[in-house]
């Protein structure tokens, strides 16, 4: 079977290439602001599976394809922090993690499409990361934030970036916060016979 990622995320694709897969890249058109995140764990899935649907759409397959569609968001106190508009609110969101405990969660959706043209299978789930900000000091936000990485971030920072020093601790899968959570790919993806590339030099 064919595996495509329905997502332009630099970080999701290093993630998978590092696991050994071989997969192409293909997104289409999704209307993010149609979900509701009112409850973040279910929203994020939605988000998933809305760009798996779109990338399937938007080609032609000629074998069996599976597609990976996912969206990360950060969540405090069951609020969803989108990306900063400006530096403004980039601090403003810095600020209001300080010193405090939020949730991250990633929701991976798997959509199998046949060469008919027909959707064979949808799955989603969402795993939820834990992650606890040291209390940050005006200076530290000011620094960060004039690094401009918080700018293109949920929750304006990134935790495989500079944003790791804002980090007192991780609860749950430290690559969930990056974007794909591995672990739980890498056995969804095994159930549909989909498996590395090292793997399968190994058993031969």
């Amino acid at each position: 079977m064919r595996f495509v990622l329905a997502s332009g995320s630099p970080r999701r694709r290093e993630i998978l290439e590092e696991l050994g897969y071989r997969f192409t890249i293909q997104t289409g058109d999704f209307d993010e602001s149609t979900v509701s995140l009112t409850v973040p764990e279910e929203g994020v899935q939605e988000l998933a599976l809305g760009k798996a649907r779109a990338a399937a759409e938007s080609v032609t397959v000629t074998e069996p394809t599976l597609f990976l569609g996912a969206d990360t968001v950060v969540a405090l106190d069951d609020v969803v922090m989108g990306k900063p508009g400006n530096e403004e609110e980039a601090e403003e969101m810095l600020k209001t993690l300080s010193g405090r405990t939020h949730t991250v969660y990633t929701g991976v959706a798997l959509l199998e499409k046949d060469p008919g043209g027909s959707i064979a299978s949808e799955k989603t789930f969402a795993e939820a990361t834990e992650v606890r900000f040291f209390s940050l000091s005006e200076e530290e936000v000011d620094w960060y934030v004039s690094t401009g990485e918080p700018m293109d971030k949920a929750g304006a920072y990134g935790i495989q970036g500079l944003g790791r020093v804002l980090v007192e601790g991780v609860d749950g899968d430290y690559l969930t916060v990056v974007g794909l959570p591995a672990a739980r790919v890498y056995r969804a993806l095994r159930e549909r016979g989909i498996v590395p590339e090292q793997e399968a030099h190994h058993n031969m």
